[in-house]
């Protein structure tokens, strides 16, 4: 898997944003929380992203996935490389991350990103055009 097709996979997930941090680590995030960490540049790990517990020792114990480095307590793992996994079972972590991550959101926060952009809560404006119309 490379850049733009991970890219494109996190970005399809229900309110995912992209930044770049920390120089040329890429960020995928879900309600202001990562998920999923690449690097830019050529460095020992490609991406790091969240498991669950039960998967977490069985996946580091595979060749090319280690402990993700400063994260691993908090059951992260890294892949040393874009071809570590095949590219269906990198993806069917990625969702496991970011749903992971998802559930330990906020109620509110995580049914605003299931409403979606459609979902968004009225603005002032809008809202003071509605009462209007009441009266």
């Amino acid at each position: 898997m490379h850049i733009d097709q991970l890219r494109k996979l996190c970005l399809s997930f229900p309110g995912v944003t992209e930044q770049i941090q920390w120089g040329d680590d890429l960020l995928f995030k879900v309600g202001g929380k990562m998920f999923a960490v690449s690097r830019l540049e050529p460095a020992k790990v490609w991406i790091s992203l969240k498991a669950s517990p039960e998967n977490f020792a069985e996946l580091t114990e595979r060749p090319g996935v280690i402990p993700a480095p400063y994260l691993a307590r908090a059951k992260w793992i890294a892949l040393e490389s874009a071809d570590a996994l095949p590219d269906a079972e990198i993806s069917q972590l990625l969702r496991e991350s970011y749903e992971l991550v998802l559930a330990k959101l906020p109620r509110r926060k995580r049914e605003s990103i299931a409403k979606g952009p459609a979902g968004k809560a009225q603005t002032g404006k809008k809202r003071r055009a509605k009462r209007k119309n009441k009266i």
